[in-house]
């Protein structure tokens, strides 16, 4: 089922598209010293739930979901409402990606019951088959041949290994020569991929992929997660996990997120997530940003809910300046 490009989506995207048209080539565009970094060392910025722009209301709930919810759900007000928390991007994997989001995490699963091996994004409900995604994303590196993406395959729901088979030799079908092998962290630099015409680097929390060259492992990609619903603890908590960061052989993701407690979602029932944590927190969140600086032990990849609710995007980039003065300076001593 393709999800609907109503009248309300139409202008949303006109207006996406205004302002994320200059952030669609930022890395081709980056200053010549920034493209011999490690990727590691430069700020990227994600998006959390990143495909969750469109949910199927009328699938069966996922199986990342309790029992308990799975009985519920069978009311269909309760899955309006799931939808509400379910959702946590408004923008199009085209959109985030001329918007400059260059990091994904994707939850995956089969549909229980469904013929076939086809493999479905999913977040409390099923949205787009990841085929398409795949595909919408592969379209966007054609035309943008200096663009370099990371896709964190970091929960699979009712899959065996047949499934995990079928899904990996999508992303292969996908993507082909653009896909980057398992190479050391530190050599991966914009030059590096530039030069081997390489722009997808694959993350895949699951056993199988040793068989694959360029399927990297979960573990070079930690994305430690604050699960709380204060925004004071939140930072507290990027702060403490940034101290701890790898110095060298990760890359490192701050997911600057707040998630719901169920006592949280009963309260806001219809409000939603957007509504109810997000708008309030969003600009504390993007002040503790604007103070960080990458580099060795600095941040990575930021991710964020809703990332065009604020300048996310734009802001996470404009940090990879701070690596240019500190060269500057250091060129003076």
């Amino acid at each position: 089922m393709r999800p609907p490009a109503g009248r309300e989506g139409g202008r949303r995207r006109r207006a996406a598209g205004a302002v994320a048209e200059s952030k669609a080539d930022w890395m081709g565009s980056l200053p010549a010293a920034l493209r011999s970094y490690p990727l590691s060392n430069l700020a990227i910025p994600g998006s959390h739930d990143s495909f969750s722009y469109w949910v199927d209301e009328k699938s069966p709930v996922g199986p990342d979901q309790a029992t308990a919810i799975k009985r519920l759900a069978r009311i269909s007000l309760v899955k309006k409402i799931m939808k509400k928390w379910s959702v946590t991007q408004n923008l199009t994997f085209k959109e985030q990606l001329e918007s400059g989001i260059r990091y994904f995490d994707l939850r995956v699963s089969s549909k229980p019951g469904e013929i076939g091996q086809d493999i479905y994004f999913i977040h409390g409900l099923f949205g787009i088959k990841v085929w398409d995604g795949l595909k919408e994303i592969n379209t966007f590196l054609e035309q943008h041949p200096k663009e370099v993406i990371f896709l964190d395959f970091n929960h699979f729901y009712a899959m065996d290994d047949s499934h995990h088979y079928f899904l990996i030799s999508r992303i292969r079908s996908a993507f082909g020569s653009k896909l980057c092998s398992v190479e050391c962290v530190e050599y991966v630099t914009l030059q590096y991929m530039w030069k081997k015409k390489h722009q997808v680097l694959i993350f895949y929390h699951y056993p199988l992929y040793q068989e694959y060259s360029f399927l990297w492992p979960g573990n070079k990609m930690p994305a430690p997660w604050a699960n709380t619903t204060n925004v004071h603890k939140l930072l507290q908590f990027l702060e403490t996990t940034l101290e701890e960061r790898s110095r060298y052989g990760t890359f490192h993701v701050s997911q600057a997120i707040l998630t719901p407690r169920v006592k949280t979602i009963a309260w806001h029932l219809i409000r939603g997530l957007k509504n109810t944590l997000v708008h309030r927190n969003l600009p504390m969140i993007l002040n503790w940003v604007k103070t960080q600086k990458p580099g060795v032990m600095g941040v990575n990849i930021i991710t964020s809910d809703f990332v065009e609710l604020v300048d996310f995007a734009a802001t996470v980039i404009a940090l990879n300046d701070l690596l240019l003065e500190e060269d500057e300076s250091a060129a003076k001593h």
